[in-house]
């Protein structure tokens, strides 16, 4: 990733965070304009130190990053665990970071994501209980019939939904840094985080 891009990555994702805390999305008007801009900036500032092999090299490094941070978080969102918001905004940070940025960035947001979750969680214990006895219920008669079918908790007893734009902008973040201070983040974080 350019160093000239993390400023409006950045502001990308401040704005991502503030939208999703606020109204539990993160619109269109923010993720399609800045994976254009993440295309758009690797691509000339792939012409300006390479011509025009630069510029396609800039285009399909920013076009790799996309595609990857796009495909990472559409199984999650198919599975309706997250929303489309957060699928686009991780295709968007790909388009600024590159393939090998954005997949450490998922990595991270799936920590921080967890990390957050049980945070959550902790502040509604009763909601966490509810979900969990459904949810053995549903083995039991799985064990006992043979058919898996889910018992809902009732509707006060749902677990509260997360924005997940938090965990993808914190995420997104330790990898920037990563990326751009490798011996410094080395040193800051533990040994496991080295694979990353």
């Amino acid at each position: 990733m350019n160093p000239i891009l993390a400023a409006p990555l950045a502001a990308v994702l401040l704005v991502a965070v503030a939208t999703d805390l606020r109204a539990m999305r993160i619109p269109n008007w923010l993720t399609f304009p800045a994976m254009l801009a993440g295309v758009a900036a690797n691509a000339a500032l792939g012409a300006w130190t390479g011509g025009l092999s630069g510029a396609w090299d800039g285009l399909l490094f920013s076009l790799s990053g996309f595609g990857l941070g796009l495909g990472l978080m559409l199984i999650p969102f198919l599975l309706r665990v997250m929303g489309a918001g957060d699928v686009k905004l991780l295709a968007a940070a790909g388009a600024f970071l590159g393939a090998e940025t954005v997949f450490r960035a998922f990595i991270w947001t799936s920590l921080a994501g967890g990390v957050y979750a049980l945070g959550v969680l902790a502040f509604h214990l009763p909601q966490l209980r509810a979900v969990l006895r459904s949810l053995r219920v549903s083995v039991e008669l799985l064990a006992v019939t043979g058919r898996f079918d889910y018992v809902p908790a009732t509707a006060n007893a749902r677990l509260p939904r997360l924005c997940y734009g938090v965990a993808i902008a914190l995420g997104t973040g330790l990898a920037m840094a990563q990326a751009a201070f490798p011996s410094a983040m080395s040193a800051l974080l533990p040994s496991w985080a080295a694979i990353l």
